[in-house]
């Protein structure tokens, strides 16, 4: 019991905080990605001290060097590092094929929706094995919170099409809404974004 107890607290943490926790392990094709990104960087601002060029890209091609830096610590190293030795190995063909292959990763992960759907799945499910009428009520709750998240998204969805189609009526669809309090503005903002 205390163990669902645990399970339970966590997904109402994680629920409650948003799907921003949650990220996905980057793959190896992403980590080479980061990798090759930062000696990309590290060239371009060698390059950029040694030629004659104006400062301003000098300090623009040395900030975008440290900024790399925590994309690769935050990604990690690959497990083989792609060659990235000269300027040559990175222009090359390989470096363009990890770049279009990390993109096309990217563009493959599952929206926040799925992964909501999926966390209030599991937590029904969890409390349909307990059982017993504390678990019959977590799962009813954890039902109509699911359905309540569908609802909010599918409203929320339909105004910003309503707004896109009729384009006219936007300022007038903005100030009907004008008196939401900044909790539900926060919420629109956030499913907005997902």
């Amino acid at each position: 019991m205390r163990r669902l107890v645990v399970v339970l607290v966590l997904v109402v943490v994680i629920g409650s905080t948003g799907c921003e926790g949650l990220r996905f392990a980057p793959g190896e094709v992403q980590k080479a990605n980061a990798y090759l990104h930062h000696r990309t960087a590290q060239m371009a601002a060698d390059a950029a001290r040694v030629e004659a060029v104006s400062s301003e890209l000098v300090e623009l091609t040395a900030l975008s060097e440290v900024q790399s830096r925590a994309f690769m610590a935050d990604y990690g190293l690959p497990k083989e590092l792609p060659a990235a030795e000269t300027v040559e190995d990175v222009l090359g063909d390989s470096s363009v094929a990890i770049a279009a292959g990390a993109t096309a990763l990217s563009a493959e992960r599952p929206d926040a929706w799925s992964i909501a759907d999926g966390v209030f799945e599991a937590a029904i499910g969890i409390a349909g094995i307990i059982g017993g009428a504390w678990g019959i009520r977590a799962a009813q709750f954890l039902r109509r919170s699911r359905n309540t998240s569908q609802a909010l998204r599918e409203v929320i969805l339909g105004n910003e099409a309503f707004k896109r189609a009729h384009n006219e009526a936007a300022a007038a669809f903005k100030n009907a809404h004008g008196n939401q309090s900044a909790s539900t503005r926060q919420l629109v903002s956030q499913v907005k974004a997902m």
